[in-house]
């Protein structure tokens, strides 16, 4: 085990994957949406989920564990939420800069969304800087393509490690050099799972991989593939990005099929076993919002090695871990 973790905005559970493989405990995972808490329970239901605002979340019984994640909102740094930053009443950076504060963990690690990197966030990206500072943390900030880790698709997504001055000399961001297997590798089994006689010809057209995936919001979006220059770009795949579909086509389809949600979650990189809970516009949002566990396995994998779990002592991890794990009951 590489250590504990407390997770916040974990959505569906794509970051809490990542942290999984790479060898975290979950000693707890905060979340508002009740369909995706109901994802989190679903798979693990071990896990001690809380179902609570960010803004109102007291995390002071997770003081010390190894690393606090999260998956923070990106309406307010993306253009399609107009980057309004913190203006933005989604921003939740405050609130997680109030958690690491009481958490006091050895790392952490938040993703978002390329528009975080603007010449328009400097400003922002600063006071972020500094609070870490202030708190013992060196921080780092990178932007990974997910495509670099395996993911059929072209998704952009920032990183920010913060890591205690102690740890961060050891600490390296993971290279991705994995190259991604094409839609139609990704997705033939299951466009094929109704004997469509059309499978085999639809894997030849998507020979390529996938444009970004997007799940939009409670305000904006739903269960279709984007915009319209994405959904031209899954047409090129001869993929119909207009909606969602319920299964995969009949036999005798004839034309564009749609994907199902369990298709594009393959694509964002979820295990297949990974159920979602909800009906169809929120099991969708839910993986179309979500952080491709590959990428988080790598970064949380490095994170690992830095902090040096086993230095802490014995009995004062004991009396912790009692602690965290008296939520799980």
């Amino acid at each position: 085990m590489a250590g504990y973790s407390l997770e916040l905005c974990a959505g569906a559970g794509g970051q809490a994957i990542g942290l999984e493989r790479a060898g975290f405990e979950h000693a707890g995972v905060v979340e508002i949406d009740a369909n995706a808490c109901n994802t989190l329970r679903l798979n693990r239901p071990q896990w001690a989920v809380h179902e609570e605002d960010l803004n109102k979340f007291d995390a002071r019984c997770y003081k010390g564990v190894d690393l606090v994640a999260g998956g923070f909102p990106c309406p307010p740094f993306s253009i399609a939420g107009k980057q309004l930053g913190k203006d933005d009443e989604r921003d939740c950076f405050p609130a997680g800069l109030r958690i690491i504060d009481q958490v006091r963990p050895k790392a952490v690690m938040i993703e978002n969304v390329r528009g975080i990197l603007a010449p328009a966030f400097v400003d922002y990206r600063e006071y972020i800087d500094g609070r870490l500072k202030k708190l013992g943390y060196q921080t780092q900030w990178k932007l990974f393509n997910a495509a670099d880790f395996g993911v059929p698709q072209l998704r952009p997504r920032v990183v920010i490690v913060a890591i205690k001055k102690e740890f961060a000399s050891d600490f390296n961001w993971p290279e991705g050099k994995k190259k991604p297997p094409t839609v139609g590798r990704t997705l033939h089994d299951l466009m094929a799972a109704r004997g469509w006689r059309g499978a085999d010809e639809w894997r030849k057209q998507a020979n390529a991989i996938a444009p970004t995936v997007v799940g939009g919001s409670k305000k904006h979006g739903g269960p279709d593939l984007g915009p319209t220059r994405a959904r031209k770009a899954w047409a090129e795949l001869g993929v119909d990005g207009i909606g969602i579909a319920n299964e995969a086509p009949e036999r005798d389809f004839v034309g564009m099929p749609r994907l199902t949600t369990r298709m594009v979650a393959r694509i964002q990189g979820f295990p297949d076993e990974w159920g979602f809970w909800g009906k169809k516009t929120a099991a969708y949002r839910q993986v179309g919002n979500a952080f491709p566990p590959p990428v988080a396995h790598a970064v949380a994998a490095e994170i690992a090695k830095a902090i040096a779990i086993r230095s802490l002592k014995k009995p004062a991890r004991k009396a912790r871990e009692k602690v965290w794990q008296a939520e799980l009951i």
